[in-house]
């Protein structure tokens, strides 16, 4: 009898160190209540020992928490945009225990989702529908994230970042937009053709510019001294070739007799033979 209850006693003894022991892991505060009252200085990571007839640890993770929320955003235009939002935020630790205190274990429902209701109602009401399909998005998440910033300030809760996951527009105006951009394609592989087209031409002038500059030089270069050089050079050649009888000239062109009489008068000559 006795050793059972021994075995009994300490079993309880067991179960009551357990009771009063909790762990608090990293990534984690621990808040010591006592009789309802939270105590100022939260616990940090590792093994904590507490009476479980008069108090208790509640745990507050500091890390950083993902809230995804889904709602419709209001635009400029009077729109409503269904939208889902990430929203990153972390509690700070030493503020913990005033967290506890003011607003409770469910901070998320109580305060975060209110404020950040308000925030995007106020920041997307700001923005034309389309404003939030292309490159204004990130200002639309930065302005919603300073909003809250600004609302929960000194309330211990930071806004890391607000992230504006998929955005699904109205039919006729998702159809709107993709147009435009068809429409805006077009116009820049338009634009490139003409580019092409205008580098083509001036390609041409420059071309056209060389061949008559050329040609101006060598007619200004064709003075009659240079012809008469010309010609005095042709007589010489012409002196020189075995086949050659009889040269006649006229003082600019020579003309070549043959055997028999025959001659060859250059083309452009008016001369007979």
């Amino acid at each position: 009898m006795k050793k059972v209850m021994s075995y009994a006693i300490a079993m309880a003894a067991f179960a009551f160190l357990l009771s009063s022991c909790t762990v608090v892991r990293q990534g984690e505060v621990g808040v010591k209540r006592t009789f309802g009252k939270y105590a100022d200085r939260p616990y940090t990571e590792g093994l904590k020992v507490f009476n479980p007839f008069t108090s208790m640890i509640v745990k507050v993770p500091i890390q950083t928490e993902n809230m995804e929320v889904g709602l419709n955003l209001p635009s400029k235009e009077g729109l409503n945009i269904r939208a889902e939002i990430s929203i990153l935020y972390n509690i700070q630790s030493n503020k913990a225990p005033d967290i506890l205190r003011l607003i409770g274990t469910d901070y998320e429902n109580n305060v975060i989702l209110p404020v950040f209701r308000s925030a995007v109602a106020d920041v997307s009401a700001r923005f034309y529908a389309k404003d939030m399909h292309t490159g204004e998005r990130g200002t639309i998440e930065l302005a919603i994230q300073q909003q809250m910033t600004k609302l929960l300030d000194g309330k211990g809760i930071v806004i890391e970042a607000v992230l504006i996951k998929s955005i699904q527009l109205p039919s006729n105006l998702a159809r709107a937009i993709e147009e435009k951009l068809e429409a805006e394609q077009r116009a820049l592989r338009m634009e490139f053709v003409l580019q092409e087209e205008r580098q083509e031409a001036e390609r041409m002038r420059i071309q056209a510019e060389g061949v008559r500059d050329a040609q101006n030089i060598i007619s200004q270069g064709l003075d009659p001294q240079v012809l008469q050089f010309k010609s005095i050079e042709a007589f010489l050649e012409l002196a020189k070739s075995p086949n050659t009888k009889v040269i006649i000239s006229d003082g600019d062109l020579p003309v070549l007799l043959g055997p028999g009489g025959e001659g060859a008068l250059p083309s452009n000559t008016g001369l007979k033979r």
